[in-house]
């Protein structure tokens, strides 16, 4: 009991010391007050629209993958699409195609093949950018990929930091496929937001 006491007390004063240093990432305020007063701020603001061009670097094999499987139905070995299979991922984000490329962010998140007749994916993913203009803001994708057609459209329900409010498109395009699963995908973002 006294070393859950002890933790407890270890967390409580993490959340006080962490809650009280200022966040300067993507120059918004932060916290519940700044959120409301954002909000009473809104109806003078103009929509803005913003285009993002980054690439998804998802590996499924290899010493350190990003993407995991996580869970799968009993009947997805079964499967022709993998129906039933879900996977958790945190994709790099980056400026250029090449490995070296210019990290901006991550891609984290949940994805399950959701089809039984076509390689179809559900997603949900936050990219969460992590250097650049919009380090500390984020971009919520919820849709249906589906992985074979050249051009995917998904679309953005949300963000925070300065994409608050947001709400847009994400186009993805396959660059490179690997016969191991590994893929190189090419996202362009439209996106309106305050």
């Amino acid at each position: 009991m006294a070393k859950l006491n002890s933790i407890l007390l270890y967390c409580s004063i993490a959340i006080v010391i962490l809650s009280s240093i200022p966040l300067a990432h993507c120059n918004i305020a932060q916290g519940p007050k700044a959120v409301e007063n954002w909000f009473q701020k809104l109806s003078h603001a103009k929509p803005k629209i913003t285009k993002l061009h980054f690439y998804f670097h998802d590996i499924v094999g290899g010493k350190n993958p990003t993407a995991i499987p996580i869970a799968q139905a009993n009947s997805t070995s079964h499967s022709p699409t993998a129906f039933g299979s879900l996977a958790i991922l945190d994709d790099r984000l980056t400026t250029g195609p090449e490995i070296n490329s210019t990290t901006i962010g991550r891609a984290q998140g949940i994805v399950g093949a959701a089809s039984l007749e076509e390689f179809s994916l559900l997603m949900s993913l936050n990219f969460v950018f992590t250097h650049g203009k919009y380090n500390g803001s984020t971009l919520s994708l919820l849709g249906r990929n589906p992985i074979l057609n050249e051009y995917r459209e998904m679309p953005i329900v949300g963000g925070s930091g300065v994409f608050r409010l947001a709400r847009g498109v994400a186009t993805a395009k396959t660059y490179t496929f690997s016969k191991n699963g590994d893929a190189l995908v090419e996202y362009n973002v439209v996106v309106l937001h305050y």
